[in-house]
This record gives C-alpha cells, sequence and structure tokens, in this order.
C-alpha cells in the first residue's frame, strides 16, 4: 500500500526525527498487499502501519513531576507492528526529498509501550501519555504536528479504499433510511468496497440488512458491522469515516477512535455545522469527486486528559496540601496519586461543580507553576476546535483551528478579574481539587464518561500525540471555518447602514 509521510526535515531536522499521521490507506502494489479475515481479522503489516508518528529526541531530559506513574487504564491491547506511515511516501515523491529512515517513529503507540526512564532513580516503566513527556518533547510533538497540519492541507491524497466506515448520528431513527441508502450506493458503486455499519443495524427493521442482501445477492459477506471494541483494538482496519449527522457525530467518532483515527470525512444532517462540511443531499457527487480526484485532510489538535487518583498514605498522619505535593518538596513522590483513565477529545474538558449546591474550589498548575486558585462553577479547557462550543457560551473567545493554543475560561467564576486565557499547546495543565475543599467536582472529556473528582484528585490536560484528520472541501478550504462561523452564528451580521446622500442646491 502506498502511503504519505512527512520527513524529519520539516524545519529543524535536528529537533524534531518524525512526525506523521495516516490519513488514508494506498495500496503499493499486489505483492505488497496482503488478504484480510474479516472474520478472524489479521491486518497486514503494510495496513497496520498507517498511524500518528512522533519520534522525540534521545537526550530528552527529565520526567515531569507529579506522580507521574505510568498508566495502564483503558490501553488498547495489540500486537507491535512494523513502522512506515502514510505522510512520509507521500511527501517524499512530493518534495522529491528521500527519507533516511522510515523507521524512526513511534507509530505503534495505539498497540504498544514504550519505556519511560526515570534519570533520578533509574526505573523504567511502561506508558505513552502526554504527561510523561518533558517540555522539549511536548514541544517537539506539537511543532511536528503543526508541520504536518501544514503539509497536508496543501495536498490531495487519491485514496484506494477496502474498508468505508459509517457513523450515523445515534438514537435518531429518521437517519437510518440514510444509512442504508449510502450504504447500497458504495457497495455497489464499486465491487471492491467493504462497508461497515453499526452492529446495532444487523437487525434493525428499518435498515432491512436481510433485504438489502436479498436484493443485491453479490454483497453477500461485503456489509459488515462494527463494535466500539473493533474501533479500540484496530483502528487501522478503516480506510475512511463518513459521519452522517451534527456535530455530535463527529464527536463520536473521535470518541470511537482514542488513538489512530481515520480520515473522517462528514455529512451535514444534524443541528449544527461547525464540523460536518458536506451537504448529504450531494453525496454521490461528493464521494465519486472524493475517490477518483482525492481529498484533503485538516488535521485537528486534540488533548489527552488524564484523571489522577489522590493515593492514601498510612503513615501520614499532617494535613496534606495539592500544592505541595504537585510543585512543593513532595512533588518528587511518585506514589501520592495513579492515573485512571485516560481520554483523547476533541473540543474540550471540563471540571465543574456537578450537583453540588456550592461553586467549586480549583487549583489550575501550568508546568510546574501554581497559576491560580479559582473559585467558580466550573473551568472549560478548550482545543481551538471546541473554542465555538462550551467556550463560546462560557463567553471564551473564538479561535481559528489553525492556531496551536489552549483555551481557558471560567464558567462563571466567582470574581470581575477572571478573563479567560489563552496559552501555548506546549503547556502541561493540572486541574485538582484542594484537600480541604468544601465539595468535589466532576469532570467531562467532550461531554462524555463524567467522573466524579474527589478532593485531592486531579486531571492533566497536554496535547495528544493523536491528532484528529478531517477531510475539506477543496473548492473553500482556505475559507471553510470563517464560512462555518459565519453560517452557524451569524458571526458579525447586521444591517448595514445607509451611505449618505449629497444635497444638492
Amino acid at each position: 500500500m502506498e502511503k504519505v509521510k512527512i520527513a524529519d526535515d520539516i524545519s529543524n531536522a535536528e529537533a524534531t526525527k518524525a512526525v506523521s499521521n495516516s490519513t488514508s490507506n494506498i495500496p503499493y502494489g499486489p505483492e505488497d498487499e496482503e488478504a484480510v479475515d474479516f472474520d478472524n481479522r489479521s491486518v497486514s503489516d503494510q495496513e497496520g502501519q498507517e498511524k500518528l508518528e512522533v519520534v522525540f529526541h534521545e537526550d530528552a531530559g527529565r520526567r515531569r513531576k507529579a506522580s507521574l506513574v505510568p498508566s495502564t487504564a483503558r490501553q488498547p491491547h495489540g500486537l507491535r507492528r512494523k513502522t512506515q506511515c502514510f505522510v512520509h511516501s507521500l511527501l517524499e515523491k512530493y518534495e522529491g526529498v528521500p527519507i533516511k529512515d522510515h523507521n524512526i517513529s513511534y507509530e505503534g503507540m495505539a498497540q504498544e509501550k514504550k519505556v519511560d526512564k526515570d534519570p533520578k532513580n533509574g526505573v523504567s516503566n511502561a506508558g505513552h501519555e502526554s504527561r510523561l513527556l518533558t517540555k522539549k518533547q511536548i514541544s517537539d510533538m506539537a511543532f511536528g504536528i503543526r508541520e504536518l497540519a501544514k503539509k497536508l492541507v496543501q495536498l490531495q491524497v487519491k485514496l484506494h479504499l477496502q474498508n468505508i466506515f459509517i457513523l450515523s448520528k445515534a438514537h435518531d431513527e429518521t437517519l437510518i433510511p440514510n444509512t442504508r441508502e449510502i450504504t447500497e450506493w458504495l457497495l455497489t458503486v464499486n465491487s471492491s468496497y467493504n462497508v461497515y455499519v453499526e452492529n446495532t443495524l444487523e437487525h434493525n427493521k428499518i435498515f432491512d440488512a436481510k433485504g438489502l442482501l436479498h436484493k443485491h445477492p453479490n454483497l453477500e459477506g461485503r456489509l459488515k458491522f462494527w463494535t466500539s471494541k473493533l474501533c479500540t483494538e484496530k483502528p487501522q482496519t478503516f480506510d475512511l469515516v463518513l459521519a452522517l449527522g451534527g456535530d455530535g457525530t463527529v464527536l463520536y467518532a473521535s470518541w470511537l477512535f482514542q488513538h489512530v483515527v481515520p480520515p473522517v470525512l462528514s455529512f451535514s444532517l444534524g443541528s449544527l455545522g461547525f464540523l460536518t462540511k458536506f451537504d448529504f443531499d450531494q453525496y454521490p457527487q461528493i464521494l465519486t469527486r472524493a475517490f477518483d480526484e482525492g481529498i484533503t485532510v485538516s488535521l485537528r489538535l486534540r488533548f489527552e486528559a488524564t484523571v489522577m487518583r489522590s493515593q492514601h498514605h498510612k503513615d501520614k498522619e499532617s494535613p496534606r496540601d495539592l500544592v505541595e505535593e504537585l510543585i512543593g518538596e513532595e512533588s518528587e513522590d511518585h506514589y501520592t496519586h495513579k492515573p485512571d483513565g485516560t481520554h483523547n477529545v476533541l473540543n474540550e474538558v471540563v471540571v465543574d461543580r456537578g450537583p453540588n449546591p456550592t461553586m467549586s474550589t480549583i487549583e489550575f498548575f501550568g508546568d510546574d507553576e501554581h497559576f491560580t486558585t479559582i473559585q467558580a462553577d466550573g473551568v472549560c479547557v478548550s482545543t481551538p476546535t471546541g473554542s465555538t462550543a462550551y467556550n463560546l457560551a462560557a463567553g471564551g473567545s473564538l479561535c481559528h483551528p489553525d492556531n496551536p493554543v489552549i483555551l481557558v475560561t471560567a464558567i462563571c467564576a466567582h470574581t470581575l478579574s477572571f478573563r479567560p486565557i489563552i496559552l501555548p499547546d506546549t503547556i502541561v495543565l493540572r486541574m485538582g481539587v484542594p484537600y480541604d475543599a468544601r465539595a468535589s467536582c466532576w469532570a467531562s472529556f467532550d461531554g462524555r464518561e463524567r467522573v466524579e473528582l474527589r478532593p485531592g484528585d486531579y486531571v492533566t490536560i497536554s496535547a495528544s500525540r493523536f491528532p484528529f484528520p478531517g477531510v475539506l472541501p477543496m473548492e473553500r478550504k482556505s475559507k471553510d471555518w470563517v464560512d462555518s462561523i459565519s453560517r452557524t452564528l451569524q458571526w458579525n451580521s447586521r444591517h448595514r447602514q445607509k451611505s449618505f446622500k449629497e444635497w444638492s442646491s
């Protein structure tokens, strides 16, 4: 399969070895292809190599402080696969610059664990979370992803598809006929396509899978059904995701593919349209053009958020201080907290008071510095993509998705001076509930997986190694974001002032 890869010469070859993300599966040739048994799934090395890759300096300094123990929660399990990325190969052809070594990357991070060495005590721990990275590593990673995004948005990538994933708006029966329509079209337009729909549709009377196969007997074995487990364990199975719904459906795609994300082409069938770029009524023309001419991919920054739980100290009777444990004298103690789940989010991480009648008290940290203590209903930490969602409703700034920033907005702060703040995407934020807080807080990730943060717990937020690749309309890719806020929010829309008319004597 032919792929595209970003070179390690993307501006400072000495600083960044390679960063890349697979945005499609393109065949190398018959000799490199391996048959796939979809009942007993085995993915070829080539197909398994299409993921985000990030490589950092080998001389990366110390680990971050504050109980940076490795997390084993919610990590997909699978075999380690060889490394070679789609993006490197395309840019190699596009720019004519050969890549010295296609294998110098952490492309297999979705399946494997890497070693994190603590230079202080010489103990090796397994884990690959961004919270374990040094400041330099995170800066290199963020820089590499931004450079990759700039490259990809200038390229038109021609697809060679085999497995197409269809995601419909959940719990909306009115969209099931649309799902069946586009499924039938894909299966009949090309005999090599396999189409995956949600497993709940297998016996759905409206979708009528048996009727579809009876109508087209030659489709037997090519209509398949996906589960969340398949998305988690083998995301490299899918070449393209077609999202049918609103922005919430696109967020659900991000949630399903927590690590490697296939390119997502979203059709607007919902209420909002910031992330849904295409009109469903024109799907035959849109998909035919995409398959024949190629697609343009935009990489969106995602956050990696890890919940850290406070550990009970049997031999410690004195009152505990969260600030002291994270950045003070106790910051070197790796046993004060343990991780409890990691999430990659496209929009925002919110910590709020939940059902508690009193406002939240939240300690807010950036890297190894205590920024402030927040007393408010909560805090919204948003990506540029999420700036038009909860962040906007809370009074935060609109932000173009190409900006390398993190937006922090208080929710109903009990002060007149807490203004929204914009921070670089290379910073690691931590929001925690102090031990002496009156009540616990609640954290949510893209509005999902709401968990309680008890006194002493905190959430670590940093740039994710796994960005979200969305397909852009080629004819308006340069002005797509401005068009979306003008159309959806009626941004700066008002009646034009009348012109002056000169008085004539």
